[in-house]
């Protein structure tokens, strides 16, 4: 019997250099196409321009004391600013904390502290959230929060303003000093019980994620990439904007939430050609009344990943984004770790979450025993490579509990492999049931779980 180990593809080698590094070298080859459209807000910014707001960021928080390993966050929506953000830190070093715009009072107090964030941008106010008011009531008693820059009001010109007059060599130096596999990036997860855990990413980790999914897509510096998926998620900055910027394509931001309407409309004005959707957007896009007066012909590839989604919406997805590509991942994970191909059948996208990423391995093991169990037969899915975290920020015990001595991080979903190496999602270890003394798992009860149904998006671990 063949046992369930597989590993993607280790032609193509990975990327062995920082984020900033490479965002320059996107630069000086596609400097004058578009980096970055958002279509609320009507700007448009060449990878020139962008490189621009993002040496004069970076160079503003090294004036302003920001260093290497620092925690900077960031507290907002879709926007030009949170790419420039993105970029900035990573130039300079600083560990970028993505927080949830939805979190609350006490929940952004707790991301405050438990990273320790020194900088934190911010919206002034979305919609019916008083960001500036919740910070009001926990900055005083945030000591480690030093700054707070709003996109919304002139302290943020006025910080790139200081930075314009900052050298450039400033950036240089300290960039030249950064390695691959220096943390860059918290993503608190969702976890169902409890504070939420913030696992602790490297470049290495992220920039070569967002680049495989992107050479998995098949991209190129003509491609658009429409990004209603929240950047605050590894689904939006790392398949993303990553996967964007390492291909010279251009990231289309259709609102700074989403909405079906809106994100239709700018795939059709800005003639992408991939879209990014958990199954819901998609649904709900397809529900739109005038769906069928929009020009979605341009539109080539996609991601959708995450919740419920029926074969038979699948197959109406596929007719208006013919090579629409399932992933599965976590945070921890980077967050991809399968994919389907584009040249994958409907079966294989709506029945099976693909084949291992690009140098990533996959096993499937008893969950009792450890010892891996044959293709066909389901147990605990299980991911070793670039892709895995450093661990959990400040939390060492629950780093050991997610990844083992052999650096195997242990998903908790059950999961079965074929012969080809595609893998399907059974179940979660979570919904085992004792039963005279054997365990009965979900699809022994006859509730297999189809992939597309699982819970958990790209980027979530825990949440479903």
């Amino acid at each position: 019997m063949t046992p369930s180990v597989t590993t993607g593809a280790t032609d193509q080698p990975l990327l062995d250099m920082t984020i900033g590094d490479n965002f320059d070298q996107t630069v000086s080859q596609f400097g004058a196409r578009e980096a970055i459209v958002d279509v609320s807000s009507a700007r448009r910014l060449t990878y020139d321009q962008l490189h621009l707001e993002v040496d004069s960021l970076a160079k503003a928080l090294i004036n302003d004391g920001v260093g290497v390993g620092d925690r900077v966050g960031i507290w907002a929506v879709n926007c030009v600013e949170w790419v420039v953000v993105q970029f900035a830190t990573a130039k300079v070093g600083a560990i970028l904390v993505s927080v949830n715009p939805a979190y609350r009072e006490h929940e952004v107090e707790y991301v405050l502290h438990q990273s320790g964030i020194r900088m934190l941008f911010a919206h002034r106010v979305f919609r019916s959230s008083d960001y500036a008011g919740m910070l009001d009531a926990v900055g005083p008693r945030c000591a480690q929060l030093e700054h707070i820059v709003y996109f919304d009001d002139e302290s943020w010109d006025r910080l790139l303003a200081r930075g314009r007059q900052v050298a450039d060599h400033v950036v240089a130096e300290v960039q030249a000093s950064l390695s691959p596999n220096d943390p860059i990036n918290i993503q608190y997860t969702s976890g169902t019980t409890g504070f939420p855990k913030g696992a602790t990413l490297s470049h290495r980790n992220i920039l070569n994620n967002g680049f495989f999914v992107g050479e998995l897509l098949g991209y190129t510096p003509d491609d658009r990439i429409c990004v209603p998926a929240p950047f605050y998620h590894c689904f939006g900055m790392v398949m993303g904007n990553l996967g964007a910027s390492s291909h010279g394509s251009c990231v289309v931001i259709p609102s700074p939430t989403f909405d079906p309407d809106l994100t239709l409309r700018a795939c059709a004005e800005e003639r992408c050609t991939s879209l990014y959707s958990v199954p819901t957007m998609f649904i709900r896009m397809l529900n739109v009344d005038d769906f069928a007066g929009y020009d979605l012909t341009s539109l080539r590839t996609g991601v959708m990943a995450g919740s419920p989604c029926p074969v038979e919406v699948m197959k109406k997805v596929t007719q208006w984004v013919p090579e629409v590509a399932i992933a599965y991942g976590m945070t921890e994970t980077s967050p991809a770790s399968l994919q389907t191909r584009p040249d994958d059948s409907i079966d294989r996208r709506v029945s099976t979450l693909g084949r291992a990423h690009p140098h990533v391995e996959i096993t499937i093991v008893d969950p009792d025993s450890g010892a891996v169990v044959p293709r066909g037969q389901s147990g605990e899915l299980c991911v070793r490579g670039y892709l895995v975290m450093l661990g959990y920020w400040n939390q060492p015990e629950k780093t050991a509990e997610a990844i083992d001595a052999d650096g195997w991080i242990h998903t908790g979903d059950l999961a079965a492999m074929d012969d080809d190496g595609y893998v399907s999602i059974t179940g979660r270890i979570k919904d085992v049931v004792l039963r005279g003394g054997e365990n009965i798992y979900p699809r022994d009860r006859g509730v297999p779980v189809h992939p597309s149904r699982h819970p958990r998006r790209p980027g979530d671990r825990g949440s479903g």
